[in-house]
C-alpha cells in the first residue's frame, strides 16, 4: 500500500518538499503564505462559479432559441450558428459565438509546391510582391502552426494562372474542421449611442 504523505505537527512542507519546523519560518513568510492560500482558494471559488454561470448561459440560450423556433413550427438544433440577443430596451446584448478550429492536411504542401512553381515561372517577368506575400502566408508561429487566415487570403488574389488556380483549389480542399469552441459575451450600450462595451468577466480586464 502507498504510504500517505503526512506532515507532522509543528512542521510545514516547503516548495522543494522538505519538512521545515514552523519555529524556523519567519513571520513575514507565514503571513505571505496565508495571504496567497486565502486569495487562491477564493479565486478557485470564483472560477467554479464562472464555470457554472457559463453552463447556465448556454443552457438558457439554447432553451430560448428552441422556444423561439416553436413559435414558427421550426426546431432549432445543433451547435452551429452565432446568436445575438438584445434586451427589450436595447441596453444589453448577449452574443454566443462558435469558433471552429481549422487545420490544413497534407494537400497544403501540394498547394505550396504549385505556388512555388508559379513564382519560378513569374520571376522572369518580375513579380517580387507575390513572392513576399506567399512567403509570409506560409510562415509558422512559435508552435509551428500556420496562420489559417493568411493562407486563405491568397485565394482572394485575382490570379488566373491555371497552376495558381489548382493551388487555390488544393488549399480549399485541404482545410479541415477538427473541433469548435463556444463563447458567450455580454455587452452594455454606451449612453444613447449605438455602440456597446463589453462587460468584463476576465479579472485582468476589470
Amino acid at each position: 500500500m502507498k504510504q500517505e504523505n503526512i506532515i507532522p505537527d509543528g512542521y510545514r512542507k516547503d516548495a522543494s518538499g522538505r519538512l521545515i519546523p514552523e519555529t524556523l519560518i519567519k513571520p513575514i513568510d507565514r503571513t505571505r503564505d496565508e495571504l496567497v492560500v486565502e486569495l487562491a482558494r477564493a479565486a478557485g471559488i470564483v472560477s467554479a462559479g464562472l464555470g457554472e454561470f457559463k453552463m447556465r448561459c448556454f443552457a438558457d440560450i439554447a432553451a430560448f432559441k428552441e422556444l423561439s423556433g416553436e413559435q414558427y413550427g421550426v426546431k432549432l438544433g445543433g451547435k452551429k450558428g452565432n446568436t445575438t440577443l438584445y434586451s427589450f430596451d436595447g441596453l444589453y446584448k448577449v452574443q454566443v459565438a462558435i469558433a471552429e478550429n481549422m487545420v490544413f492536411d497534407e494537400r497544403l504542401q501540394v498547394a505550396k509546391h504549385l505556388i512555388d512553381e508559379c513564382i519560378i515561372d513569374w520571376s522572369k517577368s518580375s513579380r517580387p510582391e507575390i513572392k513576399v506575400l506567399v512567403q509570409d502566408a506560409f510562415q509558422t508561429d512559435k508552435e509551428g502552426k500556420i496562420n489559417t487566415g493568411r493562407v486563405l487570403a491568397l485565394r482572394r488574389l485575382d490570379i488566373q494562372d491555371p497552376k495558381w488556380q489548382r493551388a487555390m483549389t488544393a488549399i480549399g480542399e485541404s482545410l479541415q474542421v477538427v473541433g469548435s469552441k463556444s463563447y458567450v459575451r455580454f455587452y452594455k450600450r454606451i449612453g444613447d449611442s449605438d455602440k456597446y462595451e463589453a462587460i468584463a468577466l476576465d479579472v485582468a480586464a476589470v
